[in-house]
């Protein structure tokens, strides 16, 4: 019990150390089930309009470390070749200790190179705010070694401020290739915001760089693209991730046979492996629920109780009538 509490009293010290640390986004294992998170340039990326709720839970067992919540509505307009979205997120962390709230606009618009190729350029707007609870904070010194009882006489310096707001901007760019194959890259928090607690210091959230791709053959067929509804898609897809010294690479595939999807993925954090992540997912009338569980392989280990993670999607028109998109949609995974 105590080697517990001692190693959840230590992370949650680390992790909210501001003047010595980093802060890092949430993590989404259904990466495209959250598509304007992943790149503002998927904006607008459906017939119409597409409604995304995400609920992701991480670490369970370690006391909550880690909960998301997210909410995004993104619609295309056909008449100038763009997309609009917005997205409200929420990122508990050590129970509640630090909270992240952040709301963003995203725009992207859609051009024509050739037939075959379509990009598409997005900008992100963000406002954060990360609110910290000092008083849920338990630090190992507070700890007594021999019984594990906690003692709150803690004698580390509270920061100068619990609330932190700070705006944030992003990009992204996607290139289509028919309904073959597509590939992407974002950059994220160009002007690095300061997440500092404290008066004396900074604590810069760094720039994010996301490159992402894949390629969609139908199995029925042999071919790759050109599917109807009824055909078995098999979909390949790697996302890599750098951010200041963290760097991963995710690589997996999903199956699809409508209504139905299978996916599986290996999350490797190059210092180390972190997750084999097994989807299903259903679709039905534009509507799909994905559901994704985190098998942890990292030293951490299964007592972590790994991740739950819950999407739904719902795309439809908000008005009757509308004119068919000049430009095709992104084949991007659903989930």
């Amino acid at each position: 019990m105590y080697k517990y509490l001692r190693f959840i009293s230590i992370f949650t010290f680390v992790f909210v150390l501001w003047n010595t640390g980093r802060a890092q986004d949430a993590e989404f294992s259904q990466f495209y089930a959250n598509p304007l998170y992943l790149n503002p340039a998927l904006a607008g990326a459906t017939e119409c309009g597409r409604l995304n709720l995400n609920y992701r839970n991480q670490w369970p067992s370690l006391g909550n470390a880690f909960i998301t919540y997210s909410v995004s509505y993104d619609q295309n307009i056909p008449s100038i070749n763009s997309g609009f979205g917005v997205v409200l997120m929420s990122d508990r962390q050590g129970d509640g200790a630090l909270t992240r709230s952040s709301a963003s606009l995203f725009y992207a618009y859609k051009l024509k190179v050739s037939d075959p190729i379509v990009i598409s350029f997005g900008v992100e707007g963000s406002f954060y705010q990360e609110h910290l609870q000092w008083d849920k904070l338990r630090f190992a010194s507070d700890i007594d070694p021999t019984t594990g009882n906690y003692n709150p006489t803690s004698l580390e310096t509270p920061p100068s401020k619990t609330s932190v707001m700070t705006p944030d901007f992003s990009a992204g760019l996607v290139m289509n290739y028919y309904d073959q194959w597509f590939a992407g890259v974002a950059v994220g928090h160009l002007t690095q915001p300061d997440l500092s607690f404290y008066d004396n210091t900074t604590s810069k959230m760094p720039m994010k760089i996301t490159v992402h791709g894949g390629v969609n053959v139908n199995l029925s067929s042999g071919m790759l693209g050109n599917f109807k509804q009824d055909d078995y898609l098999l979909q390949v897809n790697l996302l890599y991730l750098q951010q200041e010294k963290f760097n991963q690479l995710n690589a997996g595939m999903y199956l699809n046979k409508y209504p139905f999807v299978i996916g599986a993925w290996f999350r490797h954090n190059f210092s180390n492996p972190d997750a084999a992540i097994v989807l299903v997912g259903l679709t039905w009338n534009h509507m799909r629920f994905g559901y994704s569980y985190d098998f942890t392989v990292s030293k951490i280990g299964g007592s972590s109780g790994g991740a739950h993670e819950v999407t739904f999607s719902w795309d439809f028109c908000i008005y009757k009538g509308q004119k068919r998109r000049t430009i095709r949609a992104i084949k991007a995974p659903m989930f």
